[in-house]
C-alpha cells in the first residue's frame, strides 16, 4: 500500500477534517475514497444498474429516426 504525505494550509486542512469526521472515517480513508472516486475509469455499478429501469423510454434507434434540422450556428 502506497503512502503520500500532503501539506495543507489552516484553511483547507478544516474542512478536510470536518467533512472526515462527518463521514465517520479518518481522514486517511476519506482522502482515499475521495481519489478512488474521482479517478474511476468505470461508471460505478449503481449507475449501470439503472440500465433498462425506465421501461417506457424509447431505444436510441427511435430516438434517432425522429431528428430535427440543427439550428443555425453562430459564427466564431
Amino acid at each position: 500500500m502506497g503512502q503520500i504525505a500532503i501539506y495543507l494550509d489552516d484553511k483547507t486542512e478544516q474542512p478536510l477534517k470536518s467533512a472526515a469526521a462527518a463521514a465517520k472515517m479518518p481522514v486517511s480513508l476519506w482522502v482515499a475514497a475521495l481519489v478512488k472516486d474521482k479517478t474511476r475509469t468505470q461508471w460505478p455499478d449503481s449507475v449501470r444498474e439503472l440500465a433498462g429501469a425506465w421501461s417506457d423510454f424509447p431505444e436510441a434507434e427511435t430516438l434517432r429516426r425522429e431528428t430535427t434540422a440543427d439550428v443555425p450556428r453562430e459564427p466564431l
